[in-house]
């Protein structure tokens, strides 16, 4: 087996480490609030009514946390669509080419039909040389799960897998979920939590009252059930409202700390179309489906609708127009095409761009034609 072979199966067995911890905790829980808790010592004092309701939301909360962290798990991060790859008399060219210039010229070409807005920071255009592939807008090479990943936001080692467009949501409410678990599980613990300290610190157990602890296996139980579900609601609950921001702003991790480039410069809200869209794009437009870890959001993944820029619209489109006029006898990298919400495939338009040929007489003709679009606040 050679090194590189060897070190990825390490790498791989590795991963599942973190995933094996949060599963080992997960199922501790259960069995300490379950069993310990609920079944051997609540029930055992005449409080059936209290155990019934609280194994009721205690199973609810259960059951949505694992299904969602099961799916943030186990959907496979979605990759570029084969009109990404370069053919093989493409790739063939680019490879016997030495100078990046002529390489580039290669990838202009093939980028010209592609929904591609984005460029790297030096105005080339976005090849991924270990794929194969020019990538999409949003999408970044992972070298843990060695692949090109859809609007990839990072790679997770409490899940053991990239977060990117096929499973953001499934992440997002496994957040949630893990918060509401936490939450109900420090809160319905506490009031045994207090009984505990409160019998540590007599020096007699004669005047307990009735419903307290019997069991010291079941104190002790209780003791570091509460300060795991507290200790991990806190640290989640900062993560959490992180990426709730990032949602609302329409960015992605790597985004939030490397704003995307386009052809009038990096924007770190190029992909903003507003809270609530921003927001129905990651969890779809039926509400009924927000909160089940089920598949609902909007597009494809290899392309987004973007906003004009970081003005009024019709400021926007001006300085666009001039733009592309400036850049017509220039040989211009990407096509000549204003980012607009209304121009771009995801949202299903009816609007299509015109033909390369009468795109270019219309801006040589200076007639605005730009279609802008009102960004919600």
């Amino acid at each position: 087996m050679a090194p590189w072979t060897l070190w990825r199966c390490c790498q791989r067995v590795v991963g599942w480490v973190p995933v094996l911890f949060i599963t080992f905790v997960v199922v501790w829980s259960y069995y300490a609030y379950v069993v310990e808790l609920c079944v051997c010592d609540t029930s055992s004092h005449g409080e059936k009514g209290k155990t019934v309701v609280y194994l009721v939301a205690f199973h609810l909360f259960f059951v949505m946390f694992v299904w969602s962290y099961w799916m943030t798990i186990f959907t496979s991060p979605a990759t570029p669509s084969k009109e990404f790859y370069l053919s093989t008399s493409e790739k063939e060219r680019y490879e016997k080419e030495f100078s990046q210039e002529r390489q580039q010229e290669i990838l202009r070409r093939v980028a010209r039909d592609l929904p591609v807005y984005t460029t790297t920071a030096s105005r080339t255009v976005r090849y991924c040389e270990k794929c194969q592939l020019i990538k999409p807008d949003r999408t970044h090479h992972c070298s843990a799960c060695d692949t090109c990943v859809l609007k990839m936001d990072h790679h997770c080692p409490w899940v053991n897998n990239c977060v990117g467009f096929s499973n953001y949501k499934f992440f997002m409410l496994f957040l949630l979920y893990s918060l509401f678990y936490c939450l109900f599980v420090a809160a319905t613990v506490l009031e045994y939590f207090i009984k505990f300290w409160t019998l540590c610190r007599r020096k007699s157990t004669e005047n307990c009252p009735k419903n307290e602890l019997t069991d010291t296996r079941a104190k002790f139980h209780v003791l570091f059930l509460f300060f795991v579900s507290a200790m991990f609601f806190i640290s989640v609950l900062s993560l959490f409202s992180y990426h709730c921001w990032l949602v609302g702003k329409n960015r992605t991790t790597i985004e939030s700390f490397r704003a995307p480039a386009f052809s009038y410069g990096p924007d770190r809200n190029g992909f903003s179309l507003g809270y609530s869209k921003n927001w129905r794009q990651v969890f779809g437009d039926e509400k009924k489906y927000w909160l089940l870890p089920v598949f609902s959001s909007l597009g494809d993944g290899c392309s987004f609708p973007t906003r004009l820029v970081g003005m009024d619209p019709e400021q926007a489109s001006v300085s666009n127009q001039n733009e592309c006029a400036r850049s017509i006898g220039s040989n211009p990298t990407f096509p000549i095409r204003p980012l607009s919400e209304s121009k771009n495939r995801l949202l299903d338009s009816e609007s299509q761009w015109p033909e390369n040929g009468a795109e270019e007489g219309i801006v040589r003709s200076g007639t605005n034609n730009h279609v802008t679009v009102a960004i919600e606040n």
